[in-house]
């Protein structure tokens, strides 16, 4: 596997270095240690993980610790996998959903993982639609007894009579470098010829089909479950789970996030999972995964209003993957966009760009106008981000475009329709904020406010903060500040992380006014609050 990755033992660590920098991680391998893996040491804590990823960007190929011959001590990638077939897919968010169902979930403390945005964004948009994902008495044998164990695990080694890796008897072999060749029990190849030999060992990589995802529960675990009897889906279940996420759309904009996100993902797992290991036909089935995806975004969408980044970022990726089950890639897209939203307010505004991109170039011209529009804002908020004025203003131009286009009776997707004028507006204003254009900023949050519908309370909230932001940048301290106490007392009516994280930035932009009253006066209310 390093010679096919062309890495030398101090180019290999010094990456897995460079890549725990990402993580917060201070490791400090050397050509030393990545021997030592070599020779069979197994690396600690999440580095196989890390490992895993080096791999895989330098190949371009996903591959997992499993695959290096490496212990996966920690879940740093879990979740993150896009799902090669639809099905499997099923099994991995369907065990997020179980687990993240627990009161002390672990999932909520995952940590978000830039590097992790890469594979599923690109495997998505050179990804074609899965061909068949109906589900009828074909196609419900469980995997285990259609197909057998996977090649070399325990169980297969008990019914074949090879020894299991690691098992007495079993070849001898090292982390990277698979069973050494020329002896029992080594992997064996077909020839050209047709004749049988020893297969070259070093940089060999098991069929990414066999591979189990990453530190995800095994389908068909729960003996409660496969004693439900299979569901018949059909166009009222559809139209049920579309209802649903109609009715907690509508919470998050007016309480946010926190105030219905566990009961929307105990929804998913004992209304949609059984749906979706039910029996349907092709067009059911595509119906059933766009709407089921559209539900696990609105979960990590919740997710992220309160700060559980790295469980959105994995429900974001998931739901990517349902999309594409669907054949859904306006939905599809809108999964990108939000995953660029996250990005932008995680600081990471050149990951937020290039996801934005890739959701443009995914859907094309084939969707509406007002989804065009607000692709276009989203790659404008990275820019801005980043302070590139030129090409923020360039994509604002374009998302102001798109809407102009839009026409009143366009038919819309449900999650498109908060997109109108008002939101737009806000766009605008959150932009030029951060180019640190106050007046023009000012003017479009101004505008927002005015049109933007008393249904959408959190938007509200970021809104003015980002008005009283512009305002304190004019030099308008008094007006500044009293607009931020009012959002102040209206982020602490939410469930939203987001909504106190915007008063705690604006306080922090306060620091060169310590000393004035009026700015005295919004910390002691921030401070009664528990804000800061």
């Amino acid at each position: 596997m390093i010679e096919e990755a062309g890495f030398s033992h101090a180019g290999l660590a010094r990456r897995v270095d460079q890549l725990g920098l990402e993580h917060g991680l201070d490791l400090r391998y050397d050509k030393t240690s990545v021997t030592r893996w070599l020779r069979g040491q197994q690396p600690r804590g999440a580095t196989p993980a890390l490992i895993a990823e080096v791999f895989t960007r330098r190949l371009g190929r996903r591959l997992t610790a499993q695959d290096l011959g490496l212990d996966a001590c920690a879940p740093v990638y879990a979740g993150l996998e896009f799902a090669e077939t639809p099905q499997e897919a099923v099994d991995i968010v369907a065990s997020m959903w179980r687990k993240d169902n627990g009161p002390q979930s672990e999932l909520r403390r995952i940590a978000f993982t830039p590097a992790g945005l890469v594979v599923p964004s690109r495997d998505w948009l050179i990804g074609r639609t899965d061909e068949r994902v109906a589900r009828d008495g074909s196609t419900l044998a469980r995997p285990d007894t259609a197909t057998g164990p996977p090649s070399g695990s325990a169980t297969s080694a008990a019914i074949t009579g090879a020894p299991a890796p690691g098992a007495p008897g079993a070849s001898p072999g090292s982390p990277l470098r698979g069973p050494a060749p020329g002896v029992p029990g080594a992997p064996t190849a077909r020839s050209t010829a047709g004749t049988t030999g020893t297969a070259p060992t070093i940089g060999r990589v098991p069929i990414q089909s066999r591979r189990p995802p990453v530190a995800v529960e095994p389908p068909y675990t729960d003996p409660a479950r496969e004693s439900r009897p299979t569901l018949r889906v059909g166009r009222g279940d559809i139209a049920a789970i579309r209802a649903v996420g109609d009715l907690f759309r509508a919470l998050d904009h007016a309480y946010g996030g926190g105030h219905a996100r566990q009961a929307l993902v105990r929804y998913l797992e004992s209304e949609a999972e059984p749906m979706l290991r039910g029996r349907y036909g092709e067009q059911i089935g595509r119906a059933l995964f766009g709407a089921v995806a559209d539900l696990t975004r609105l979960a990590g969408w919740t997710s992220f209003d309160i700060a559980a980044h790295g469980l959105a970022q994995r429900y974001f990726v998931q739901a990517l993957r349902l999309s594409q089950a669907a054949g859904d890639r306006a939905l599809g897209g809108y999964v990108l966009v939000t995953m660029s939203q996250q990005a932008v307010h995680l600081g990471h505004g050149r990951e937020a760009v290039q996801l934005a991109r890739v959701a443009q170039q995914g859907v094309g011209t084939a969707v509406p106008p007002v989804v065009q529009s607000l692709m276009h804002a989203a790659e404008a908020r990275g820019h801005g981000l980043l302070g590139d004025v030129r090409s923020c203003t360039t994509a604002l131009v374009r998302a102001e475009r798109a809407l102009a286009a839009a026409r009143t009776g366009d038919e819309l997707p449900s999650w498109a329709r908060y997109f109108d004028e008002a939101q737009l507006s806000d766009e605008f204003a959150h932009c030029y904020r951060d180019l640190q254009q106050w007046r023009t900023a000012a003017q479009h949050a101004e505008k927002s406010l005015r049109l933007r519908s008393p249904a959408y309370a959190r938007s509200r909230i970021f809104c003015r903060l980002v008005l009283a932001t512009a305002r304190l940048g004019m030099g308008d301290l008094d007006e500044a500040c009293t607009m931020a106490t009012d959002a102040l007392r209206a982020a602490g009516e939410m469930r939203s992380a987001r909504s106190l994280e915007y008063v705690r930035d604006f306080h922090r932009r306060l620091t060169p006014y310590r000393g004035s009253p009026v700015a005295r006066a919004f910390e002691e209310t921030a401070r009664q609050a528990g804000v800061i």
